[in-house]
């Protein structure tokens, strides 16, 4: 029987002719552009906060197939390598050249809330992608419900484990907004249960660190059922963690990212017992910034639909999550 959870890259350019870069004067709201709408090319600059995870990979390759589909459209990629003060750097580079339009995912929300408020102001608008700011000061945020997910991780593993059972719970960075609604979805899910998650620390998204905390957990506790992590990375460097301890087949392991060639496939071989899909946005977000860049009015917010794979259901492409 499934699961039905109950719900209450690379177009990578070296800096070259960025000061020939024109400047948006597309309102904060993507209304019309005057002038802009009548440009013939618009750069578009996307400021990634790191490549070291596949997903991140997958997003800039996601957003440069689909900019390639128009002429019009020149994408620069900066990647801040996971640092910070080197994303707010580059935003302030995308904002002195003057690009047309900002895509950002951030690292962090409170460090770059102001960067991207500040090219708000100089007329740029901005594309907030997977992670939040704090406030509203952005042209648009398209990403996922990383609490939704995080609530049917919780219920189905509730639900797989029988209502009871011993749980590592993996976390993402902990200062980004997914890390956040993933931990609080997940703890919502297993309310109730008998669900003890007797291990938890912060991985930071990365796999080397994922396999790091888990050889911890091993260390500190005999009986282990099931390894929750935020993204399957996380889940599998656990995995790798359990093997070399020859533990892995005592507990289950579930992720969270559901990439075709990462998740879904760790499903197909059994490494993974769920992942749940967190689509990328790279193709929402390249849509919506011709929208905006065509003097089109686009919606604050567009939240992607997500799915979730077992070996029950991946072969025919998993169930949606309601």
């Amino acid at each position: 029987m499934s699961f039905r959870p109950i719900i209450a890259a690379p177009l990578i350019l070296v800096a070259l002719g960025l000061s020939g870069c024109g400047k948006s004067p597309a309102p904060a709201g993507g209304g019309p552009a005057g002038p802009q709408a009548r440009k013939t090319q618009f750069v578009i600059g996307m400021s990634q906060c790191n490549l070291g995870e596949p997903w991140r990979v997958q997003m800039n390759a996601n957003i440069k197939a689909a900019a390639d589909q128009h002429p019009e459209l020149k994408v620069i990629f900066k990647d801040a390598q996971n640092d910070t003060l080197n994303q707010r750097a580059h935003v302030e580079e995308f904002v002195s050249a003057g690009v047309d339009l900002l895509i950002i995912s951030p690292k962090e929300a409170q460090p770059l809330t102001e960067p991207v408020a500040k090219a708000m102001a100089a007329g740029i608008p901005v594309i907030v992608l997977d992670r939040r700011l704090l406030g509203d000061d952005y042209t648009c945020f398209i990403g996922a419900d990383n609490k939704k997910i995080g609530k049917a991780a919780g219920q189905w593993i509730v639900h797989r484990l029988g209502g009871k059972g011993k749980v590592v719970e993996l976390k993402g960075l902990m200062t980004s907004t997914p890390g956040q609604d993933r931990h609080t979805g997940f703890r919502e899910g297993i309310a109730g249960s008998g669900l003890d998650v007797i291990f938890e620390a912060d991985m930071k998204w990365l796999e080397p660190d994922a396999r790091k905390e888990m050889e911890s957990a091993l260390a500190r506790f005999d009986h282990i059922d099931l390894v929750f992590a935020h993204n399957d990375p996380g889940a599998h460097g656990a995995y790798l963690a359990a093997k070399a301890a020859g533990r892995e087949k005592e507990m289950l392991f579930v992720g969270i990212d559901g990439l075709p060639q990462e998740g879904v496939a760790y499903v197909r071989q059994g490494i993974l017992s769920a992942t749940f899909e967190y689509p990328t946005g790279g193709a929402e977000a390249i849509a919506t910034a011709l929208k905006i860049l065509q003097g089109e009015r686009v919606p604050k917010e567009i939240t992607l639909a997500s799915r979730f794979f077992t070996k029950e259901n991946v072969e025919r492409g998993g169930e949606p999550l309601p």
